[in-house]
């Protein structure tokens, strides 16, 4: 029977999450407090985000005038660290593998970033990150853009290009796999077997997109994505190219959304969409011959409202991922998979902050693409569905310190609320306790 262990935390390794960074930041001189984004903007970062990393309708002009806003920085760097601690409600000795670190003090990430303005019209955001966890560094997002004003007014259209290599690491909005919430989360929780294509090629593919904001309403992209090999290595440089993906040709992602904002900039709206094509190979050592086709179409809704005393968001994002196995042998020749999460977040005073999401996966059964046949990892069923909820309080002392309390339940994992993996283990057994401390800088 699993041995189950308390989510209580000890007082010194809690001490030592909340304390270290602190005492890190003090340690540092005033003038490298804040990344480099706002070192060039002269703006506090609130001014750009509702609250790091999300963006306001300021920090998304930002980001759409190619990171240029502002004076051009000698030196563009900035850093970040993150120092967390996971407690999962049921760990069983006997299977160590499956929580590394489980009730350790472990320095999650410790990034170091080159963005800013690099001459009148080019800018970059480019993170290299070292994991602390797995003790490796590899490059993170990357994201290069050349942009375009047309117009001097509010309602100037701004066109421009990108380079970068995750899917939707150049979207401008918070609803999506790679800005949406959570924005951290626990590096050694166990977490569901069933993911879409789009969220699992950060790091790997080479992306190239045109896009344009028309009188501040229509936000419209279209990029293309390539192994990122050859040329364009430098993207995924640092990464564990066996496990990387290979895709065939070319493959189209395109984006559209109607925002609108009122009131002076306190209130904003999104609703959009979004899709991507990709064809890959099964073996990455084999780039070559009949490859599976995966197509996500994806729709999201944002609002924000946001004051200096209140500030509230809520976002909405469903994808729906058609699989057609043309290269692996699964149980299925095809199969579906949904995702949907949703967030209501609300900050007082910039600094007291609670979030709420929820999240589900649901698919056909597939024993063969879900099934690892192990403990934990496993679905007896074969079945991908997934739910659950996570709760976050944030405490920002000063403006470039987060200290975060996540709370993450599961009324379901892989297929099931109870004895999902065939060896007795329940979903909740996967809830986990998560206390980590954010410092940009």
């Amino acid at each position: 029977m699993p041995i189950q262990q308390s989510l209580a935390y000890s007082p010194a390794r809690m001490a030592g999450i909340f304390f270290l960074p602190v005492l890190l930041l003090l340690m540092m001189q005033p003038a490298h407090a804040v990344p480099s984004f706002a070192r060039q903007t002269k703006l506090d970062c609130m001014t750009c985000h509702v609250s790091w990393p999300e963006l306001t309708p300021t920090g998304r002009l930002f980001k759409l005038n190619g990171y240029t806003l502002g004076e051009q920085l000698r030196v563009p760097l900035a850093g970040m660290l993150q120092v967390s601690r996971t407690s999962t409600a049921n760990v069983d000795p006997r299977q160590a593998d499956n929580f590394p670190k489980d009730r350790e003090l472990v320095l999650q990430q410790a990034s170091v970033f080159v963005s800013g303005k690099l001459a009148e019209q080019l800018g970059i955001f480019s993170q290299v990150t070292y994991d602390g966890v797995a003790h490796h560094t590899s490059i993170d997002n990357l994201d290069l853009r050349y942009a375009q004003r047309f117009g001097e007014s509010p309602q100037a259209t701004i066109a421009g290009v990108t380079l970068h290599n995750n899917p939707m690491v150049q979207d401008i909005y918070n609803t999506g796999p790679i800005w949406g919430f959570p924005f951290a989360s626990s590096p050694v929780a166990p977490a569901p077997n069933a993911g879409t294509v789009i969220e699992s090629l950060g790091q790997q593919v080479a992306g190239f997109g045109a896009y344009a904001l028309w009188h501040n309403t229509v936000y419209a992209e279209l990029s293309a994505y390539r192994t990122a090999d050859k040329a364009f290595s430098l993207l995924r440089a640092g990464t564990d190219h066996a496990g990387d993906a290979a895709l065939r040709g070319l493959n189209p992602y395109w984006r559209l959304a109607l925002q609108h904002e009122w009131g002076a900039g306190m209130h904003s709206a999104m609703l959009g969409t979004y899709g991507i094509n990709i064809n890959r190979y099964p073996d990455s050592g084999m780039p070559f011959g009949a490859a599976d086709r995966l197509r996500d179409i994806g729709f999201d809704a944002q609002y924000q409202y946001i004051t200096d005393r209140h500030r509230f968001s809520a976002q909405l994002n469903t994808i729906r991922e058609n699989q057609r196995w043309n290269a692996s042998s699964f149980s299925n020749q095809s199969d579906v998979l949904k995702s949907f999460r949703s967030k209501l977040s609300y900050y007082y005073q910039k600094q007291y902050g609670i979030n709420l999401s929820y999240f589900s996966l649901r698919g056909n059964g597939d024993d063969l693409l879900y099934n690892t046949g192990a403990p934990v990892t496993g679905s007896a069923g074969g079945s991908p569905n997934s739910n659950g909820y996570v709760v976050e309080l944030n405490y920002l002392p000063r403006r470039d310190i987060r200290i975060a309390l996540q709370y993450t339940g599961y009324t379901r994992f892989n297929g099931a609320a109870s004895n999902y993996d065939g060896f007795g283990r329940n979903a909740r057994n996967n809830n986990t306790l998560y206390l980590m401390t954010w410092l940009m800088f």
